[in-house]
């Protein structure tokens, strides 16, 4: 089994590739999150990935991708699951506020205690389905990893989003025909290819905003 000392060489290396720059208080913080989601997945089946060293990559530097596109001080992680990509981005921006929602009970209560743990402030857990949340506050993005398909994602989570706020898809391969169904109502702002290190299969960041 791996020393935390190597997991944290092949974070860092997969880090330095993102091209991000990262305080080492923070690159632990990632550290303790995923030997806590390792441990907490024996029991609570967070994941199919059972191995640190593929969680590091299909899961933190998957999510870390993400980093410097992703705008808007109040963002919202939908499907959350154990906390995937919430948790790497509340702690790479602790100024602003995310909350993680799943209905998933287990999962929420992982979070919950990864929030405690790492004294993540900045984070607020929801523990419910997405069409039943009413915030008090809109949100200027919403977030997703693998969390549905983009009719779903955007007719669940319309209510959410705040004037001028986006929505923020993860895909593997690029959802050609998915896009064509929504046309009428959403446009693509903006697709990223993600080159996550360590990582052959395609990632995709797809922006979207209402159709004007």
């Amino acid at each position: 089994m791996a020393s935390r000392e190597q997991h944290r060489r092949q974070l860092c290396a997969g880090i330095k590739t993102l091209g991000l720059a990262l305080e080492d208080s923070k690159v632990e913080q990632l550290l303790d999150y995923i030997t806590e989601f390792a441990k907490w997945n024996r029991a609570y089946n967070l994941s199919a990935v059972r191995n640190i060293d593929d969680m590091i990559v299909r899961h933190l530097l998957d999510s870390l991708a993400v980093v410097p596109h992703v705008a808007g001080q109040r963002i919202i992680d939908v499907g959350t699951g154990g906390g995937l990509p919430g948790i790497p981005l509340a702690i790479c921006y602790p100024e602003r506020q995310f909350t993680l929602l799943d209905s998933n009970g287990k999962k929420t209560r992982f979070i919950f205690h990864v929030k405690t743990l790492l004294g993540l402030h900045n984070v607020t857990v929801e523990n419910g389905r997405v069409e039943a949340l009413e915030p008090t506050q809109l949100f200027d993005g919403v977030i997703s990893r693998a969390f549905a398909s983009l009719a779903d994602m955007t007719g669940w989570c319309q209510h959410l989003l705040a004037a001028g706020g986006k929505f923020y898809a993860m895909k593997g391969q690029f959802p050609k025909g998915e896009l064509a169904e929504i046309a009428d109502r959403y446009q693509l702002v903006e697709r990223i290819d993600l080159r996550v290190p360590g990582e052959a299969g395609e990632r995709h960041l797809l922006i979207l905003d209402r159709a004007v």
